[in-house]
C-alpha cells in the first residue's frame, strides 16, 4: 500500500513539474486552429495569415520577454466538431496560447476545452453569446455584437422608419438579429420583415423577393461573406434601389470581389479595414508577404498575437493565468505598443472597445465615410 501511494505522489510530483517548466522553455507555444477550408476558408486563412506574420516581425525583433513564439497551424474545416477537438489536442500539447476558431459556431464549441485547461482563447467570432458565458479565458480580436451594433443602430435610425432584416440561421447571425431588434425597439425604426436564411444558401431569390414585398425603406443583411455576396447579387438582380446596410460580413474584400458590380453601394460598420489610415503599412506588409490584399479577417489575427504580447509583458512573466488577469478591465495604447494599430481596451468579459468605421463600397473598394469613436469615449 505504501509502496503504491509513494508511486503515485512520484507520478504526481513529475506531471506538476511538467506543468510548471513546461514554459520555461525556449519558445512560447501558440496554436493557430482556423478554418482552412469548408465555408470559412476565406476568414480563416486571413486570420492565420495575420498571427503568422505578427509572429515574424516579433520574433524578429527578439521575441516576448526575450522568448521566440512557435505556432502550429489546424484546419477546422469549419466544422465545429473538429474545432473542439484540435483545442483539446492543443491543450495536450500545453500551448501557451490558442487563436482561433474564427467562426462563432465554432469558438462556441472549443472554447470549453481551453477554459478548463486555463488557455487564454482568442477569436475572431462575433456572436454575442462567445463572451456572455463568463470565460474567463476567451477574449476577441474583434468586436461582438454587444459593441458593434449599438453603433449600426444609431446609424440606422438616422436613415430609415421601416427595416427588413435578412439574417442567417447560426449563432452568429441569430445573434446579431437579436441584437439589432433588441437595440431597435422604442426607437424611430420599426422593423417590418425578419428574414431567415441557411448558412450556406445558394439562392436568395426568396429572400429578396420578401424584402421587396415589405416596402421597408432599408434593408439589413447580416449573414457570413459568400452568402452576402450572394445577397448583393440577387438584390442587384431584383432592381433593389433601397439603402442596403451591414456589418463587417457586407463589405469585406471577398464579399467584394465575388459580388463584383452588385457590392457597390453598400454600406456597413467595421471595427477593421484596411482603407483606414492606421492599417495601410499592415495592408502593405501583408501584400508583400502573401501576395494578396488582406481582408478584416487578417488585421485580426496580427493584432490579436501583438494583444497577447502586450498582456504577457502586462504580466512580466509566462504565466497563462497571470496573463489572463491582465487583459480584463485594462487598456493597451499604440504608443506603448504599435502593432495593436489602435489603441484598444477589454472589459471584464473579454469584450474589446475601441474606434471602428462606417464604410461604403464605391467602384469595387471600401471607402471610409466616417470614423466612430470607442463606446467608452461616448
Amino acid at each position: 500500500m505504501q509502496k503504491r501511494f509513494a508511486l503515485k505522489l512520484i507520478a504526481t510530483c513529475a506531471i506538476l513539474t511538467g506543468a510548471a517548466a513546461s514554459f520555461g522553455q525556449d519558445v512560447i507555444k501558440i496554436a493557430n486552429i482556423v478554418e482552412l477550408s469548408g465555408g470559412g476558408a476565406s476568414a480563416g486563412t486571413n486570420f492565420k495569415n495575420g498571427v503568422e506574420l505578427a509572429v515574424k516581425e516579433i520574433n524578429a525583433a527578439g521575441g516576448v520577454l526575450g522568448k521566440k513564439i512557435q505556432t502550429a497551424t489546424s484546419d477546422t474545416q469549419t466544422n465545429p466538431g473538429v474545432a473542439k477537438g484540435l483545442t483539446q489536442k492543443a491543450v495536450d500539447d500545453e500551448v501557451f496560447a490558442i487563436f482561433g476558431p474564427v467562426f462563432s459556431g465554432s469558438i462556441m464549441v472549443s472554447m470549453a476545452e481551453s477554459r478548463k485547461a486555463e488557455v487564454p482563447n482568442f477569436t475572431g467570432g462575433e456572436a454575442a453569446s462567445i463572451t456572455a458565458q463568463g470565460n474567463p479565458y476567451v477574449f476577441r480580436t474583434s468586436f461582438g455584437q454587444s459593441t458593434s451594433f449599438p453603433k449600426v443602430a444609431r446609424y440606422i435610425t438616422g436613415k430609415a422608419k421601416t427595416l427588413a432584416v435578412i439574417y442567417v440561421n447560426n449563432d452568429f447571425g441569430k445573434g446579431g438579429r437579436d441584437a439589432i431588434t433588441k437595440l431597435l425597439e422604442g426607437s424611430p425604426t420599426k422593423i417590418v420583415a425578419d428574414i431567415s436564411t441557411d448558412a450556406g444558401q445558394v439562392d436568395f431569390s426568396a429572400a429578396v423577393l420578401k424584402a421587396k414585398q415589405s416596402n421597408a425603406d432599408a434593408l439589413f443583411v447580416y449573414t457570413n461573406e459568400e452568402e452576402s455576396a450572394r445577397a448583393l447579387r440577387e438584390l442587384r438582380k431584383q432592381g433593389w434601389t433601397k439603402p442596403i446596410i451591414g456589418e463587417t460580413t457586407l463589405t469585406g474584400q471577398k464579399v467584394i470581389e465575388l459580388a463584383g458590380d452588385a457590392a457597390n453601394g453598400a454600406v456597413a460598420h467595421v471595427g477593421l479595414t484596411v482603407d483606414a489610415p492606421q492599417f495601410k503599412s499592415f495592408s502593405t506588409k501583408f501584400q508583400q508577404e502573401y501576395k494578396y490584399l488582406s481582408d478584416h479577417n487578417g488585421i485580426k489575427g496580427y493584432t490579436g498575437v501583438y494583444i497577447l504580447k502586450a498582456a504577457i509583458e502586462k504580466a512580466g512573466k509566462l504565466d497563462r493565468k497571470a496573463v489572463a488577469a491582465a487583459l480584463k478591465n485594462a487598456s493597451f495604447s499604440v504608443k506603448q505598443n504599435p502593432g495593436l494599430l489602435l489603441d484598444v481596451a477589454f472589459d471584464d468579459k473579454g469584450d474589446m472597445d475601441r474606434e471602428s468605421f462606417m464604410v461604403e463600397v464605391k467602384n469595387g473598394h471600401q471607402v471610409v465615410v466616417e470614423t466612430l469613436p470607442a463606446l467608452g469615449k461616448k
